[in-house]
């Protein structure tokens, strides 16, 4: 399909930039997506009839880490490290900017690895005010990273914060994936301590538990992204990429593998209720983000809907999120909430 080349450099790349490159061509034209539902659906708004707003008035504006947000809304980590992902992360950076919105950028190691692609990361000349995450796979503290790499990412991108992304099952699916997770708490509390810029611990698709929240939160990260199922399911992604079929068929046994999105980020409060958290994995519209800051979270990602949209043009990505916060403040006029504080002190029917 044409979309796929317009998002992937063809020619010599580095094993961890080519398998970026076919993580973005494969979100963007085959089914990956989880069998299993956000569980969302289940959490309905009590209408008020009488919300006693002036709809104009209503604001969606947050504070997290220490920035101003216009809309309780991130751009979830995507992409990185090809000639075609510069462009798309500096089309949403700017989209960023101008609607006053957090981003994330996808995993760094490969700049890391060949710092020729830093420049793919790279769009604070474009977005200088955003709150801006830098992104690595926690894994690689077992693997020759250390503090010098996370502070090098940060550094790379001007960012706000480092997000150390955990992905056990995709790196078990994964050809030749790095699947040694043990100890790696403690290098997390590590980097949580010696890192100046705050540290944000994020799931990939399979949903923080309880257990993993409340490890997390002693071991001092500043955040939390549950990352839930309901969106895109990375062992559906590599199964896309493996070449046996004894490979695919392992591969999709997982495809309901995971903590739906409402339920982990329930998880995640009950495990640390004062740690900010973000929601992330499947939500698709501004009544679902509504949902999941009156679930306890403080700031919703998006990845899939933001990518289709910033492959098309800036122009649909803007209106996209335009889309996005004004179902926000439709909901919560709806519902009688004027502020975030007031909508996440509401409750749901279930």
């Amino acid at each position: 399909m044409a979309r796929a080349t317009s998002v992937r450099q063809f020619g010599k790349m580095s094993n961890t930039a080519a398998r970026k490159a076919d993580h973005l061509r494969i979100a963007l034209n085959e089914d990956v997506g989880s069998s299993l539902s956000t569980g969302l659906e289940q959490y309905r708004f009590i209408p008020q009839a009488l919300p006693e707003l002036d709809l104009g008035a209503v604001s969606t504006g947050v504070v997290f880490l220490g920035k101003r947000l216009v809309a309780p809304l991130l751009i979830s980590s995507m992409t990185g490290g090809t000639a075609g992902a510069r462009t798309l992360n500096r089309r949403l950076a700017a989209a960023a900017q101008a609607a006053g919105i957090a981003m994330a950028v996808g995993s760094q190691r490969a700049a890391l690895e060949d710092p020729k692609l830093a420049r793919t990361f790279q769009v604070r000349d474009v977005a200088p005010d955003i709150l801006l995450l830098a992104n690595l796979g926690a894994v690689q503290l077992n693997y020759g990273f250390g503090v010098d790499e996370c502070r090098r990412a940060v550094d790379m991108i001007g960012a706000d914060a480092l997000i150390l992304h955990l992905n056990p099952l995709h790196e078990a699916i994964q050809a030749g994936g790095n699947t040694n997770f043990a100890g790696l708490l403690r290098k997390i509390a590590k980097v949580c301590r010696a890192l100046k810029a705050p540290v944000v611990a994020k799931e990939v698709g399979g949903g923080l538990s309880e257990r993993a929240a409340r490890q997390l939160a002693e071991a001092g990260v500043a955040a939390l992204d549950v990352a839930g199922a309901g969106g895109t399911s990375w062992s559906q992604v590599e199964m896309h990429r493996l070449r046996t079929a004894s490979q695919k068929r392992v591969a999709a046994t997982f495809a309901d593998w995971g903590l739906p999105t409402a339920e982990s980020l329930q998880q995640a409060h009950r495990a640390a209720p004062n740690l900010p958290l973000i929601a992330s994995g499947g939500l698709r519209n501004g009544v679902e983000v509504a949902k999941c800051l009156a679930l306890g979270a403080s700031l919703c990602g998006l990845a899939g809907r933001f990518l289709r949209a910033a492959v098309v043009s800036r122009f649909f990505l803007d209106e996209t999120i335009a889309e996005l916060t004004r179902e926000l403040r439709i909901a919560m006029f709806a519902a009688g909430a004027g502020t975030i504080a007031q909508l996440q002190e509401l409750e749901m029917q279930n």
